[in-house]
């Protein structure tokens, strides 16, 4: 302000100075007049420079002026050069929000107070079933034809989520999408989806799961009761009790086998993965197979005097089949679990072979043939779900708790290894499990033909 008056002092001066020396007093006051009228041209021409810039509002354009209106200029520059600051911050945080939403797995839709789609990032586009550029600004409702989420957002009663059928669900492959919405500010909506089709899956399987255990323990346990109260009740001949008491101890020792394989499961779902570096020789894995498998086939056959027929390799092969690292309890248990499977679902005489065999880029298959029923190709997949059984009245004959196949794709899948099963109805099933490189030892060469043949057994 104070460089304005003493510009505005100096035009006077000068004009009156200029009109004193060319006509004395009265030519000094005309003289002043005029350079006032001049300063106020001059001033308003600077000020309309200013103000034009102030309009257009770029700032690389920004006036260079002296004086007070180039303070106002320079004041002017700084503060719009701030206000671009902070609405390219902003800008950038809002793009890295939007970004953040956008990686969520979880759906995110932004609704206006009329239900139109302001935003929303691809997860809830795939989720919904629409397009996330195409369908901006279009109705949420127009979109989504779900019944149930039309009744869900037209109630406004937004407490709970709804559960709708995703896109891509199949009769196969169920998906299924939970959706809430969330109001918030002026009437408008956040709108959230997740795929819940995992948990749904998992609540499912905790269900069956429940009801197979309360199942399996239930059945045993009301035998068991059933047998205790007439023991406690009735006078029984000394033959009559022995049988009740084997009956029972029958029925006990079916729910122990219950409870520990449930403990093997959780055991092995809850250890870190077997090492890398302790090492079992093949040999005796396969030994023990062999003595618990002819043992079973004993029991079974004691009967009527008649075993399977085994075959497993040689002592050469055996020796020659190196060793395997991990666990050797659990490598025991999954490689036993399906020998004793084969002989308790092969009829009596009927042949099991057990093989171990290098394959050719260093890998290792023990496979169990057996000459049993076979089994359907529908059940197949589900072979190895927690008490799923083909024929239940035949796997309580032979003593089977559902949970073996369960544990032995357990132990296969800590030790890296994969398991296939094939079948043929009638002729018998082939269950193989194949160990990968990095767990075998090298193979020591056999010390005799390669075509030996191996040990039967009957």
């Amino acid at each position: 302000m104070l460089s304005r008056i003493f510009y505005f002092l100096m035009f006077q001066a000068a004009g009156a100075a200029l009109g004193w020396w060319r006509g004395g007093p009265w030519a000094a006051v005309f003289g002043a007049g005029v350079a006032s009228w001049a300063w106020f041209v001059w001033d308003w021409w600077r000020s309309a420079r200013v103000l034009a810039w102030l309009r257009e509002g770029d700032i690389a354009r920004a006036p260079r002026l002296r004086g007070s209106w180039g303070e106002v200029a320079d004041r002017a520059r700084r503060l719009l050069r701030q206000r671009d600051q902070q609405i390219e911050s902003a800008e950038r945080r809002i793009a890295e929000i939007l970004e953040a939403l956008q990686a969520s797995p979880n759906g995110v839709v932004l609704l206006d107070a009329q239900g139109h789609i302001e935003w929303c990032n691809q997860t809830a586009a795939n989720h919904l079933g629409f397009d996330a550029e195409r369908d901006l600004m279009q109705t949420i409702g127009n979109l989504v034809r779900d019944p149930d989420f039309t009744a869900y957002f037209g109630g406004q009663d937004f407490a709970q989520s709804v559960v709708l059928q995703g896109r891509d669900s199949t009769a196969s492959r169920p998906v299924r999408i939970s959706v809430q919405v969330h109001p918030y500010g002026d009437g408008r909506r956040l709108l959230l989806s997740r795929d819940v089709t995992a948990l749904e899956q998992a609540e499912a399987m905790r269900r069956d799961f429940v009801a197979n255990v309360s199942h399996e323990i239930r059945t045993p346990l009301t035998v068991l009761m059933g047998f205790v109260e007439t023991l406690q009740t009735l006078r029984l001949a000394e033959e009559e009790r022995e049988r009740y008491l084997g009956m029972m101890a029958q029925q006990a020792a079916r729910m122990q086998s219950v409870v520990q394989d449930l403990l093997t499961l959780s055991r092995l779902e809850g250890s870190p993965l077997p090492s890398l570096h302790d090492w079992t020789p093949v040999e005796t894995l396969l030994r023990r197979c062999e003595d618990e498998g002819r043992a079973l086939s004993a029991m079974l056959g004691h009967a009527q005097q008649r075993e399977h027929v085994f075959v497993f390799p040689d002592a050469q092969e055996l020796r020659a089949a190196g060793q395997v690292a991990g666990s050797a309890v659990e490598l025991q248990s999954a490689l036993s679990n399906l020998v004793n499977n084969a002989v308790r679902y092969t009829p009596l005489g009927g042949r099991i072979e057990v093989r171990w065999e290098r394959l050719e880029d260093g890998r290792a298959r023990f496979s169990v043939r057996d000459t049993g029923p076979g089994i359907e190709a529908v059940h197949i997949p589900r072979l190895t779900e927690r008490f799923y059984r083909v024929d239940r009245s035949r796997s309580r004959e032979t003593g089977g708790t559902g949970l073996g196949l369960a544990i032995v794709k357990h132990v296969v899948q800590r030790h890296g290894a994969t398991l296939h099963i094939t079948s043929t109805l009638g002729q018998g099933s082939v269950f193989s499990v194949t160990f990968p490189a990095q767990r075998l030892l090298p193979q020591q060469p056999l010390s005799v033909r390669a075509d030996a043949t191996p040990r039967l057994a009957a």
